[in-house]
């Protein structure tokens, strides 16, 4: 008899998690009859996951729920998985787990987070970024009354891919003289966001250390 996705899962839970998890995909399914499971990485990332020894696995939590605790998956439901092998399935990543034999346990692993410590993340090449880096980044744009000077227009949220480049979802902030910067609103309230082409000739600089980017791309665009 099969046993459960409980029976098999590696004896680690939340309290021994590394505090550097970045979440990096989610199971969306399991992948033959072998207990393989299929990943659907985040943005390009997908050369992360093949490089990492140990995924941590931990169930979502719905969009309202992470918007008050802070997190997208439920902390006390992390177990890690030694990976025995994975490979590239189209933009997918599929992937054999030690622990994982049966594709009914594996089909219950469906929609959870897979979380990879930041220690396994290979270099980035020379003007390549992981996403990760990127988000929370202060980006600045010409500034129209002061030639070559540059002022803050917001912060990186999050990093999409249209196929052909990445975009930087920006959320616009504006400086207070004397305060930190606050968020632009619209009409109603709500955050007022620009998406950033994130190529060269729209971003010539990048400055991880920094925490800065510099666009030349239009803020009313």
């Amino acid at each position: 008899m099969a046993g459960t996705v409980a029976d098999t899962m590696a004896d680690t839970g939340a309290p021994n998690a590394p505090d550097d998890l970045i979440e990096l995909g989610r199971i969306v399914s399991a992948y033959g009859v072998r207990g393989w499971i299929k990943v659907q990485p985040h943005s390009s990332q997908s050369e992360v996951l093949r490089a990492a020894p140990v995924w941590w696995l931990a169930s979502a939590v719905a969009p309202a729920a992470a918007a008050l605790s802070g997190s997208d998956y439920r902390q006390d439901t992390l177990r890690s998985f030694a990976v025995r092998q994975s490979r590239r399935q189209g933009s997918t990543v599929v992937a054999e787990l030690e622990g994982i034999d049966d594709r009914d346990i594996a089909e219950a692993l469906r929609s959870q987070v897979v979380l990879v410590s930041r220690q396994y993340f290979p270099a980035a090449k020379r003007d390549e970024y992981y996403w990760v880096d990127l988000i929370g980044c202060s980006v600045f744009g010409l500034d129209r009354d002061a030639q070559d000077q540059r002022s803050l227009i917001g912060v990186v949220d999050e990093v999409l891919d249209n196929g052909a480049h990445a975009l930087l979802r920006v959320n616009r902030y504006q400086a207070v003289a004397g305060g930190d910067p606050v968020p632009v609103l619209d009409a109603k309230g709500r955050p007022v966001d620009i998406l950033v082409p994130f190529v060269e000739v729209h971003v010539p600089k990048v400055d991880i250390v920094a925490r800065r980017i510099e666009t030349d791309w239009p803020v009313d665009f």
